[in-house]
């Protein structure tokens, strides 16, 4: 099983939320991330090479080394299939749910996919700050929707004030369960909140592109509280002592509200020596890769957490204390149970989800 599974993230939102500004942005600020789209129309794309499509089942190259597409739900994994084809060298791939389908059909759909070259990369649902109390009067569906979401987006939040915020957010909290909640304008999120950006050769991570001036200045308006992306903050643990599965399982199984993405290589020691457990978590998703250790390599547990809100100290010393005590501390032969329930398989059988 190849740890290099392309994340397909769900992008969802009534009419006017701005999920499309926020689709825009992603690719604005992809410099050198190539990502896939998926959208019914391309109309409200505002990439001048999609205007000259719009026909379903049109793909368009952006330039930039994006790729978009225009299907119908029951295309999904046909265009699945298009898109992760190794000579499309794409890093994500997101699907923009309005007219497609409900959120949780392409969710179950892409779940249910067959594609050996994807991995689940959440559902995102945003919602328009102003207008949220009159979203849910016309769609009342908006509270069957915010439960399954993994990362809700309250955008406009320029255009309400403190207090207003503040009724939406707790509103948006009972509904959304352990949905991670950030605030935006423009639809300005970070793009690694839902995947890792690739820099380009010759370029320093976390600087700003002459791209991102630009379109920091062409999205907001005049208003230079667009110029932010919503913050995040990352955790990282490095341990040469290998984690006991079943305390990194309860770990996992209890985080903490505001963490959204784990990434990165976990050592389990005598637990199972030959093989080193790549894991992919976002939002309730979770998945466990084993792979042969690469000869020669150190055995070191290597993670990344990514989040908003989150208590950094509080997660790496929870992280700290997964790490096994010495020899007493070794696993029993059932430890790995739980791992191996996130583990997947070769036959068909749904996937596992936190």
């Amino acid at each position: 099983m190849t740890t290099q599974q392309i994340p397909v993230v769900v992008l969802a939102g009534f009419l006017g939320a701005g999920k499309t500004t926020l689709l825009n942005h992603l690719l604005r600020s992809s410099r050198g991330t190539r990502i896939g789209v998926m959208v019914n129309d391309f109309g409200d794309i505002g990439i001048d090479a999609m205007r000259i499509a719009g026909q379903v089942g049109s793909t368009v190259s952006l330039g930039n080394g994006c790729l978009c597409c225009a299907v119908d739900a029951s295309e999904l994994d046909e265009y699945l299939e298009v898109l992760t084809r190794p000579e499309s060298r794409l890093d994500v791939i997101v699907i923009e749910a309005s007219g497609l389908a409900e959120p949780q059909e392409l969710v179950r759909m892409v779940l249910a996919s067959e594609n050996e070259r994807i991995v689940y990369g959440g559902l995102v649902q945003v919602v328009d700050a102003a207008e949220f109390s009159a979203t849910r009067e016309r769609h009342p569906e908006t509270d069957r929707h915010l439960p399954i979401a993994d990362l809700v987006v309250v955008n406009k939040t320029d255009r309400v004030s403190g207090a207003e915020l503040l009724a939406v957010h707790e509103t948006v909290g009972g509904l959304a369960g352990k949905a991670v909640v950030v605030d935006a304008t423009h639809g300005r999120i970070d793009p690694e909140l839902l995947f890792d950006r690739v820099v380009p050769e010759g370029e320093i991570e976390g600087q700003m592109s002459i791209e991102d001036i630009l379109y920091a200045e062409g999205d907001g308006d005049g208003d230079p509280r667009a110029h932010t992306h919503a913050s995040y903050e990352t955790v990282s643990l490095t341990a040469a002592t290998p984690l006991h599965p079943r305390r990194l399982m309860a770990f996992l199984d209890a985080r903490p509200e505001g963490l959204y993405r784990i990434k990165g290589f976990v050592d389990f020691g005598a637990a199972d020596p030959d093989n080193r457990y790549a894991v992919h978590a976002v939002g309730r998703f979770l998945r466990f890769y084993p792979e042969r250790w690469p000869e020669g390599e150190e055995r070191l547990t290597r993670l990344v957490l990514i989040g908003s809100g989150v208590d950094a100290a509080g997660l790496g010393k929870e992280l700290a204390e997964c790490e096994q005590n010495g020899p007493q501390d070794t696993p029993d032969d059932t430890s790995m149970w739980g791992v191996l329930r996130y583990v997947q398989r070769t036959e068909d059988e749904p996937e596992a989800a936190s």
